[in-house]
């Protein structure tokens, strides 16, 4: 039996790189859901929340540093940020961004149809069928978005102060 070479013999291909048409349809695809979340009233600090929380549920360094520097330009706050992955635990989250939150985590684990019930019923209470639909197409946009850097494993490099 031959063994496989190992990990760092062959880097991972960038595949937004090697089949760029493709990456530019998703680059296409998330600037009209960014388009639509702000035609339908959705904060753009409340689209950087959902960016990040998926992005943190995927763990995707990558699009956790480029969501954490969007968000932070949109008027997010370190201490929000901070808490983010234990949003349900504290009170700095608004009922708004609680349901926006919780459908993005629905979206990101589509198996759990209990959640996706609960997370859709909580929407319900806040979210008119425009933000709701927005707010999906976020998850699944950054959902595709974190697999392309992950398994690309794009680089994450620290920027000078």
């Amino acid at each position: 039996m031959t063994e496989a070479p190992p990990v760092t013999a062959r880097p991972r291909v960038y595949i937004d790189k090697r089949t760029p048409r493709a990456y530019r349809a998703l680059v296409s695809a998330a600037e009209a859901v960014r388009t639509a979340a702000a035609e339908c009233g959705l904060d753009r600090r409340l689209v950087e929340l959902v960016n990040l929380r998926v992005s943190q549920i995927n763990g995707c360094a990558y699009c956790l540093k480029v969501h954490t520097a969007a968000a932070l330009r949109a008027g997010e706050t370190v201490q929000r940020l901070g808490v983010l992955a234990a949003w349900r635990d504290t009170e700095v989250f608004t009922p708004r961004e609680r349901a926006a939150l919780a459908l993005a985590e629905a979206v990101t684990h589509p198996a759990d149809a209990a959640a996706q019930e609960d997370a859709y019923a909580l929407a319900r209470e806040t979210l008119d069928d425009d933000e709701i639909s927005a707010v999906i197409w976020v998850a699944i946009t950054i959902n595709s978005f974190n697999r392309v850097s992950i398994l690309s494993k794009h680089p994450v490099r620290d920027d000078p102060s």
